[in-house]
């Protein structure tokens, strides 16, 4: 039995306290949010509102519902989470895999890890790329969102690496039975890459999910804004888009105020992130290549 020293009390107790500490400065402006999605306006207004809702209402959910531009927002965003995060994997997992070889397996490797790493010092500059996607005709599609981050780069090197810590011997027993590199790739390597891959998939969905300038620069219709972009006007311009969405809506406006409908609407932006992290957050070890090799 190992016996504590009175050092490694004292700094177990200082990282309790410390990450305590970071964990309630994460936590409490997201409760704060929640508090004033479900306090009375008036109460907001007067700032008495901090930790735990006053004057209990669910109206700035039921008029975020009833928005219909929110829930349109929230499946466009949706799709691109869908369609984007489908193509990033693909992508890195077909870069990645090619580069993980040594120069004598693939002589190229070399320039296009320098191809690759250029890409992510440098840039064209917003006003290029602006007119190589309008002149591309990709305006107000889907394609503009998803395609010019199509391959992370960033990610892709994380998932090189790991690829290249393998055990070697995965690789050689798939070929000695007559398995090609696609066939390897698939049946042996990916299913011990899912630490890996549900690192990068989460990277890839939080960036789809809270990436909002690419729409506001190619969406010139707010129909076809994701939820991050709606948002984003909604943050800066409440009153005028609350005045578009018609005499429908004067009734239930009259019952909130800017504070209350927006934090509704961020709140529940947040809540597919703090859904889907718990199911990807047990495979971030790497335990799962122990024991993959039989001596």
């Amino acid at each position: 039995m190992h016996f504590r020293t009175r050092g490694e009390k004292i700094f177990n107790v200082f990282n309790y306290i410390f990450i305590t500490m970071v964990c309630l400065i994460c936590a409490l402006p997201v409760v704060h949010i929640l508090a004033l999605s479900f306090s009375e306006p008036q109460y907001v207004a007067a700032g008495r509102v901090a930790l735990w809702p006053m004057g209990f209402t669910i109206e700035s959910y039921t008029f975020a519902f009833a928005n219909g531009r929110f829930m349109q927002a929230f499946w466009v965003s949706v799709e691109r989470v869908l369609l984007g995060v489908s193509i990033n994997m693909f992508l890195m997992i077909t870069v990645a895999y090619p580069l993980a070889k040594s120069t004598q397996e693939f002589s190229a490797r070399n320039y296009y890890m320098a191809f690759f790493a250029i890409t992510m010092i440098f840039g064209g500059g917003l006003i290029p790329f602006y007119i190589l996607i309008s002149d591309i005709g990709w305006l107000d599609t889907m394609w503009s969102l998803v395609v010019p981050g199509g391959l992370p780069v960033f990610s892709m090197v994380i998932l090189m690496n790991f690829i290249r810590g393998l055990p070697k011997e995965l690789e050689e027993a798939a070929m000695l039975d007559g398995a090609g590199y696609i066939r390897t790739l698939i049946l042996v390597l990916l299913p011990v890459l899912k630490p890996a891959l549900a690192t990068v998939a989460l990277f890839a969905f939080v960036h789809h999910w809270n990436e909002w300038l690419l729409g506001m620069m190619f969406m010139n219709r707010p129909e076809n804004f994701p939820l991050q972009t709606y948002l984003q006007t909604l943050l800066t311009n409440f009153r005028e888009l609350m005045r578009q969405m018609g005499p429908e809506f004067l009734q239930l406006v009259a019952r909130l105020n800017e504070r209350t409908g927006r934090a509704a609407q961020l709140f529940l932006g947040m809540i597919p992130i703090l859904a889907i992290y718990p199911f990807l957050q047990k495979y971030f070890t790497k335990g799962l290549v122990i024991g993959s090799v039989k001596g």
